[in-house]
């Protein structure tokens, strides 16, 4: 049996609903539950609205420990303590996270001890899952009561940090003109981290990338494991066929969308200095997420469309109606939003520093590296062959790869070992 111990919605809690369809979860603990029945659910504050996501229906009759009001005070607590302390941007959100780890790994901890009873009497010791960053504390309870400790790895850790850093300084003065910040963590926030990889028995990654960057740093190859995320496509999304014009126009033109946070991670500089080679091309940016970026003269390239955030429903239609999805990431534990964008069909361009969701020239392109000719070269190839398009769409990867029975088929093994 399986404990999880899960701050926010991560993964729209993948790994408790596969271990609870097959009878192994023993509970989950979180921050914060809004099932459809909470009152919580009738008010639309911005802080509460985003709160709607924390349920999941496979989870109805499920084993949930949560402190949705004592999370929602605390949330409070730490905007007025910011407010009050005019702290600097940076610091003022490492802080916040750092506080807001730490208070859940105290809550998972007295909600642990209140089920002490109940937890021995199960047939054979349990297994504590726990994700990164929120962890420390949870592993050395387990620890010290005799359980198998697994830490969900939910990036490439320092390593990403490093290289993000090395793009920030390659790229200065566009992240300048962008009004973006360097968004280093403090040493404590690594000091844990390495503490919690000491204290785990296994390492969950999603990606060969992140696997590769935990050693680099030390971790022990074999603690680590591979095992990709786990998605379950939109029923709407069974049979989708997609269709290309014989000849992209100014009518028509390429329709590349960019999906998620706009931030420096996600090689955003590449993706604004290609966007501006190819402005005379018939080609549209897509972007779709939240930004603030303070050039006036990118923001207003004739070939950049600006959706900004938009609610989790709207983004299927996003997908349907894009000619290909552009993830120029430089570094992600895996990006979901790659098996999105293919259960509609939809082909990709992105690197190789993320999940193996793409293979180069059969469902997409990986660029090799992520720069803005590189991306430009990969999308003006798009605006000559469309046929090419149509033909990644016609090879999309096979989802059931992905699915929740993989997954806890491979957690299973995992510990069986």
């Amino acid at each position: 049996m399986w404990i999880c111990c899960q701050l926010g919605a991560r993964e729209h809690y993948a790994i408790p609903v596969a271990l609870h369809q097959h009878h192994q979860l023993a509970a989950l603990i979180t921050d914060a539950w809004v099932p459809p029945h909470s009152p919580l659910n009738w008010f639309s504050a911005p802080v509460l609205a985003r709160l709607r996501d924390r349920t999941h229906p496979a989870l109805t009759d499920a084993p949930v420990y949560a402190w949705t009001a004592a999370a929602l005070g605390f949330e409070v607590q730490q905007t007025i303590q910011n407010t009050a302390q005019n702290t600097a941007q940076n610091t003022a959100n490492w802080q916040r996270t750092i506080r807001r780890n730490q208070w859940f790994q105290h809550q998972t901890i007295q909600t642990l001890i209140s089920l002490r009873a109940a937890l021995a009497r199960l047939p054979a010791p349990p297994v504590l899952f726990a994700y990164s960053y929120a962890a420390r504390d949870i592993l050395r309870y387990a620890k010290c009561q005799g359980w198998t400790t697994v830490l969900g790895q939910i990036d490439p850790g320092w390593m990403e940090e490093s290289k993000v850093h090395q793009e920030f300084i390659a790229q200065a003065k566009t992240y300048a003109d962008l009004g973006m910040a360097d968004q280093r963590a403090p040493s404590a926030y690594w000091y844990d981290w390495h503490e919690e990889c000491g204290l785990a028995d296994y390492i969950v990654v999603n990606s060969t990338w992140s696997a590769q960057a935990l050693q680099q740093v030390g971790v022990a190859a074999a603690k680590i494991q591979v095992v990709p995320l786990a998605y379950t496509p939109p029923p709407q999304a069974t049979g989708f066929q997609r269709t290309y014009p014989a000849q992209f126009s100014g009518d028509r033109p390429l329709r590349v969308l960019f999906l998620g946070q706009f931030v420096v991670r996600k090689g955003i500089a590449a993706l604004l200095q290609a966007a501006e080679q190819l402005v005379d091309q018939p080609i549209e940016f897509w972007i779709v997420g939240s930004q603030q970026i303070q050039d006036a003269k990118l923001a207003a390239l004739p070939n950049l469309r600006w959706f900004g955030s938009v609610p989790r429903h709207a983004v299927d239609l996003f997908y349907q109606t894009a000619d290909v999805f552009l993830f120029p990431t430089l570094s992600d534990g895996f990006g979901l939003t790659q098996l999105e964008a293919q259960a509609w069909r939809l082909p990709i361009i992105t690197s190789r520093y993320c999940g193996e969701v793409v293979k180069d020239q059969v469902n997409g392109v990986i660029l090799q590296p992520v720069t803005a000719a590189a991306i430009a070269t990969a999308l003006q190839n798009c605006i000559d062959q469309p046929a090419m398009l149509s033909r990644f769409s016609e090879q999309s990867v096979d989802l059931s790869t992905f699915s929740l029975l993989r997954l806890q088929n491979r957690l299973e093994a995992m510990v069986a070992r």
